[in-house]
């Protein structure tokens, strides 16, 4: 089992995270920790693989805690998950050892590809040097490990573009009520029976959820609102 660290101020993101994390095989919720100084505490007595672990923290940045991390000597990898998606703390992130980074808002599809990926970075950490490699095949198998099993959900089936799925979510995203079907097409301009299509693939994808609203003639409304962490 893979032992998480959550760490976030909010303490309801911090147990949807847990939530999230309990979901995906070979994970286990170790501990939630709301301060850098908790999360400190909590790595000196528990044993952690992976910290999932927010930049805006109310005593210190996440940035600075993965640096006093690795000066108290912890090792546990990290992973950030945080609305802070500029340019400059990305880049900070990766220098300071982030494995990855998860903007918010995410659905519980995007972290688990996050979590796949790095589940696949330990396995092929523990079988290199097995397959008669050259000292670069195995370092090239490594730093591919993480990216070939890191991507932002199922693939699209044939006849779905990325763009459109994005332009559906940008509508849920920004709509303050669940939508139906043909009020996604007004608002994004396609037809109603694609916005079906992409609405049913997104909500098989774990991406979006569905909900149904009953009217007087009895036949229930498909209604739809994105799923994401706030």
């Amino acid at each position: 089992m893979i032992d998480v660290l959550v760490v976030d101020d909010d303490f309801h993101v911090a147990e949807i995270n847990a939530a999230y994390v309990a979901q995906v095989p070979g994970y286990r919720v170790a501990a939630r920790a709301h301060t850098a100084a908790q999360a400190l505490a909590t790595l000196e007595r528990t044993p952690v693989d992976l910290v999932l672990l927010d930049h805006y923290l109310p005593d210190e940045t996440g940035l600075t805690l993965v640096r006093r991390m690795r000066q108290l000597g912890h090792h546990a990898d990290v992973i950030m998950v945080t609305a802070a998606c500029d340019v400059s703390t990305v880049q900070a992130a990766m220098r300071h050892g982030a494995l990855q980074y998860l903007v918010k808002p995410f659905s519980f599809a995007g972290l688990r590809a996050k979590l796949d990926g790095y589940a696949g970075l330990r396995r092929t950490l523990e079988g290199v040097g097995g397959r008669g490699e050259t000292g670069q095949e195995r370092v090239d198998r490594i730093f591919g490990a993480f990216a070939a099993a890191d991507t932002s959900g199922p693939a699209l089936p044939k006849g779905h573009s990325a763009p459109t799925v994005d332009l559906i979510r940008r509508v849920l995203d920004q709509a303050d009520q669940p939508l139906s079907a043909h009020e996604v097409a007004e608002r994004t301009g396609i037809s109603r029976s694609t916005a079906q299509r992409y609405l049913k693939y997104l909500e098989h994808a774990g991406r979006i959820s569905l909900t149904l609203k009953y009217g007087d003639t009895g036949r229930p409304e498909h209604r739809y609102t994105s799923v994401a962490v706030n």
